[in-house]
């Protein structure tokens, strides 16, 4: 019989083609997968959220498509208009640390080997992308030429 090790280090009996380790944390018995599995009984992130409540499961979803449409929009946006190269500097810096954080919230979320959670963070990156990376460019790129032309006519 084939036994594999829990996250508290404790044997557990399982079969080969077993994908869950069960981490017992207090009462509950918490399963960590190893392949993706569809369910919404699962914590993400943060310990016991969103729990077994298939409403905070979909709060969840939610959370995750935001942060990964957040993480697109923080790529490819320019808010900083300061004339100052040190300020802007440092906020663009900031915006970096920023974008980067939420990056890995979302690696984090992605890791808990929920297929749900990998579609939203996947449709949240492509939605965000296309947005942010292809419409808005392009519009901005017109917009800018546009006045540029403007400016040839008068």
């Amino acid at each position: 019989m084939l036994t594999t090790a829990t996250a508290n280090s404790v044997p557990a009996a399982a079969s080969p083609y077993n994908s869950t380790v069960a981490t017992r944390l207090g009462r509950r018995r918490i399963p960590v997968h190893t392949t993706f599995y569809w369910g919404h009984k699962m914590d993400i992130l943060f310990h016991c959220w969103p729990g077994d409540s298939a409403a905070m499961y979909a709060v969840a979803l939610i959370v995750v498509f935001a942060m990964a449409v957040v993480v697109e929009w923080l790529s490819y946006t320019n808010i900083v208009k300061v004339k100052n190269d040190v300020v802007k500097g440092l906020l663009k810096t900031g915006i970096y640390g920023v974008r980067s954080a939420v990056s890995y919230m979302v690696m984090l979320a992605v890791m808990s080997f929920n297929g749900g959670v990998f579609v939203v963070a996947i449709v949240g990156h492509v939605i965000g992308f296309l947005i942010f990376g292809i419409i808005l460019k392009k519009k901005n790129k017109n917009d800018g030429l546009e006045l540029d032309s403007s400016k040839l006519q008068h």
